[in-house]
């Protein structure tokens, strides 16, 4: 994907094609090029026959390790040995995120959870353990995230797997984790745990394992997929002190912050299985002919693709956005916290939206075994759940209501982040307290730039009804503790949050110049409108809401404003995405980038 510099929406969606990051350094955008060329080299057969014989993606880790691809996206420059093009760049991450998501959940799986299992050794100041890392990614392994077990969920406050010290100032480990991607075959396994015969915050640690040692058993994967999400167990695990990563409240921040760092590729992953089964799905529905017509001829179809393209598009700017803020975060400046855990919540579900609008115009086709979509429709649902479930995130977000609606403070302008740098400053979040302490810029200040905006106007006033029904008729001390409640109060404002960097990202592209109404960002905020107005009838339907709440929620729905001529300009975006681009069955690349074989492109080396 060429770096968006004008202002045509179709810019700003991946395509195999054409793709390219000149924003990018060489080595980033060889590797980014050749992760695309070899997928479409080995081609829409190979890789939907795999998806449903459940053949796992050892060829993906064994193209992964030659290429060296992990290593150099995932070493920080601290534990580089001096090669300048290794860093953890949460750019390039979510670049090769948004790729791999493309091609199908499988092959960003492993990815996804390499970064989880990584987060506590690069949060650890263990030079023994760092340097072991570091070398297992450049022998081509990858790594694994040793936290959830089947009884305790990822409750970090309950653990089963337990250290008893040996005598000779080390431990041995005993018990099972649950739901562990790359537990079959990762060679950096970062494991939580809990010292035997110690109470309070001191009892838990994280400590490093390998699934090579005859001490860790791989039970089962326990999904029925080509991804392998392993049952372990430990018996006896030898636990050396150059093996400790984190002891006692270290431990359990290193577990937050890992999920926080890990969490914000969930929404890349989503737009790449987004746009590709849009590609598909125009296409097909574009070239297929019912009744005399084609199928997007249909009113509700072109209402269908139109709602699924600005979902898209939403996606894709929040997204963009979000990602300058958790590279720009500081100790200082920890806006991330809200806009990182909008990124998994709310991303993931429009995902589902999207596939579900391509779905139901795919129809029957969307259930063939050739059928990228049925692929996506099958793993999609899965997003929302990783990292915390839906709820989960939700509630966190609730935690930066107040501040953000109404203590608002100045803060220098966040630039747009795709330089060379290492963020470092993720492995130095530190305690993961004092939330409700983070403020945040005057949301209205940027709202008031798109004014003129119909539907943007419109959802303004939905969100100063929201500020009214908190001011006025504020949840009670009951209603603060009925998760039920403050999940349907906190949709609404998770809409506030989710218009605000969609904006902030419109206006840095300079996106709809030359448009008249408002062009994809009116057809964004008709849809954003239409949302609010959802969620605020869920809230008016909750039993515990009261006669004054139920009145302003009632007061916040709005009908959004149509324009014929808008719509018309935004279906025409989706239309020419017709036959743009079809993954080819034999694994020749189609339009103007061509392969030479696998693994082997004719662009820059």
């Amino acid at each position: 994907m060429t770096a968006p510099t004008s202002s045509v929406p179709n810019d700003l969606l991946l395509h195999p094609s054409t793709y390219d990051r000149p924003e990018f350094d060489a080595t980033t955008r060889r590797l980014l090029g050749a992760t695309v060329d070899w997928f479409e080299a080995r081609g829409k057969n190979r890789l939907l026959a795999d998806y449903h014989d459940k053949t796992f993606y050892s060829d993906f880790l064994d193209f992964a390790a030659k290429e060296g691809l992990f290593a150099t996206f995932l070493t920080p420059a601290r534990d580089s040995s001096g090669d300048s093009d290794k860093r953890w760049d949460t750019s390039r991450i979510a670049a090769l995120s948004e790729i791999l998501g493309f091609y199908g959940l499988n092959y960003w799986y492993p990815w996804q959870v390499t970064i989880l299992g990584l987060g506590p050794v690069w949060q650890s100041d263990n030079e023994t353990a760092r340097a072991r890392a570091a070398s297992a990614l450049n022998s081509g392994g990858v790594a694994a995230f040793g936290l959830s077990e089947k009884e305790h969920g990822a409750d970090v406050y309950s653990t089963d797997t337990v250290l008893t010290p040996n005598g000779s100032g080390g431990y041995l480990a005993s018990g099972s984790k649950y739901y562990i991607g790359n537990g079959n075959c990762a060679n950096t396994v970062s494991v939580f745990g809990r010292v035997d015969g110690v109470d309070g915050a001191d009892q838990y640690v994280f400590f490093y394992a390998d699934s090579d040692h005859p001490a860790f058993t791989v039970v089962k994967n326990i999904v029925p997929a080509q991804m392998y999400v392993a049952e372990f167990s430990l018996t006896d695990y030898p636990v050396a002190a150059e093996d400790i990563l984190h002891t006692g409240e270290a431990a359990f921040s290193a577990a937050l912050n890992t999920v926080n760092i890990g969490k914000f590729n969930l929404c890349f992953g989503g737009i790449g299985m987004s746009t590709h089964a849009l590609y598909e799905t125009i296409t097909h529905a574009h070239n297929r002919i019912l009744f005399g017509n084609p199928v997007t001829a249909f009113p509700h179809v072109r209402r269908e693709f139109v709602d699924a393209y600005a979902r898209l598009l939403a996606m894709r700017l929040f997204s963009d956005r979000a990602l300058d803020y958790f590279r720009t975060a500081s100790p200082e400046d920890r806006r991330y916290l809200l806009f990182n855990p909008v990124t998994k919540m709310k991303v993931t579900t429009e995902a589902q939206k999207v596939i579900g609008l391509l779905s139901d115009i795919a129809a029957a086709k969307g259930f063939e075994k050739d059928s990228y979509l049925a692929v996506a429709k099958m793993d999609v649902d899965g997003l929302p759940k990783l990292e915390g479930t839906v709820a989960v995130n939700l509630a966190l977000i609730a935690k930066f209501m107040p501040a953000y609606l109404f203590a608002p403070e100045s803060f220098p302008a966040v630039p747009t982040r795709n330089d060379a740098a290492d963020d470092e400053f993720l492995f130095r979040q530190g305690p993961t307290r004092g939330l409700s302490k983070v403020r945040f810029d005057d949301w209205r200040a940027v709202y008031a730039k798109f004014v003129n905006v119909p539907n943007v106007a419109l959802f303004v006033e939905q969100a100063e009804a929201l500020v009214t029904l908190l001011a006025e008729a504020a949840p009670d001390a009951a209603q603060q503790v009925d998760l039920d409640f403050g999940l349907a109060i906190t949709e609404l404002f998770t809409l506030v949050v989710y218009g605000q960097l969609i904006l902030e990202q419109a206006e840095i592209l300079g996106l709809d110049e030359g448009q008249r109404n408002g062009g994809v960002v009116d057809q964004i905020f008709d849809v954003l409108v239409r949302d609010f107005s959802a969620a605020a009838m869920e809230l008016y339907g909750k039993p515990s809401a009261s006669d004054d709440q139920q009145r302003l929620a009632l007061a916040s729905i709005r009908r959004p404003a149509f324009a014929a001529e808008r719509f018309e300009y935004v279906w025409q975006q989706v239309e020419a995405l017709s036959g743009a681009y079809e993954m080819k069955g034999d694994g020749e690349m189609n339009g103007d980038g061509e392969l030479n074989g696998a693994g082997e492109t004719n662009g820059e080396e």
